[in-house]
């Protein structure tokens, strides 16, 4: 089971509004949204097409500014950053893992792990680390392919590992799983649970797939832009 115990790299997200401009209107996307997620507990955040799961992740993650309301991080309101300060706190803090995987093109599967650690500033280990990443989600063996010689479990896998690479602390998923066929889907969801555990990361994690929500130690429901429910579940709940 999870600490529940606040600490440093604690998420603290408190009256978060987003809203968009659309012509002549002004669409809120999300609406007075507050919660708080301690160091080490598996988030599933869920809710229905257009219910705002994404773009919360992404505020989370500081890729989008928040219209008013406050996220911090680390004892860090990131609402307020710069950008250049936001790159490189993503760079320490955050590892974030897309649908669509992202992964550069023109790189082999272990550039493309290094990557992160090389945009901070790398140090004498992480080549090591990155095959030994590799090596746990069954790739060292295709190290040297390019993404288009990858099957797209293997390219979530390499995505998976790229994100680990500078073991931050806060890990964010945005439907890991959404692309990949039930076999391939629970392969990267074991994975992430196993960094989960080994890494004693943070997981936050955007899905419509309630299997992969029991796995999780809390589910937070959106709906219309709100938090619908706020739930323990799994130990957490038994605690």
């Amino acid at each position: 089971m999870h600490s529940s115990t606040v600490s440093p790299d604690t998420i603290q997200v408190s009256h978060l509004f987003k809203t968009i401009n659309n012509g002549s209107n002004t669409v809120e996307i999300l609406r007075d949204i507050s919660f708080s997620v301690p160091a080490g507990q598996f988030v599933a955040i869920m809710g229905a097409s257009g219910s705002g799961k994404s773009t919360l992740l992404g505020l989370l993650a500081g890729l989008d500014t928040v219209t008013s309301g406050s996220i911090v991080l680390d004892g860090t309101d990131i609402s307020r950053m710069r950008e250049d300060e936001l790159a490189r706190l993503r760079g320490k803090k955050i590892g974030f893992v897309f649908q669509s995987y992202q992964l550069v093109p023109t790189l082999t599967a272990e550039e493309n792990v290094l990557l992160p650690s090389e945009l901070t500033g790398a140090d004498r280990g992480v080549r090591q680390r990155a095959k030994d990443l590799l090596e746990r989600v069954g790739l060292l063996g295709r190290a040297h392919h390019y993404p288009v010689q990858l099957s797209g479990g293997e390219q979530q896998r390499v995505a998976l590992a790229r994100a680990f690479i500078t073991r931050p602390p806060i890990l964010m998923a945005d439907e890991p799983t959404g692309n990949l066929d039930s076999a391939n889907g629970q392969h990267v969801l074991d994975l992430l649970l196993q960094l989960n555990r080994e890494e004693r990361t943070t997981l936050v994690l955007v899905t419509h797939d309630r299997h992969l929500a029991e796995y999780a130690d809390r589910v937070i429901t959106l709906s219309d832009g709100q938090v619908l429910h706020d739930e323990l579940v799994g130990q957490e709940a038994r605690a």
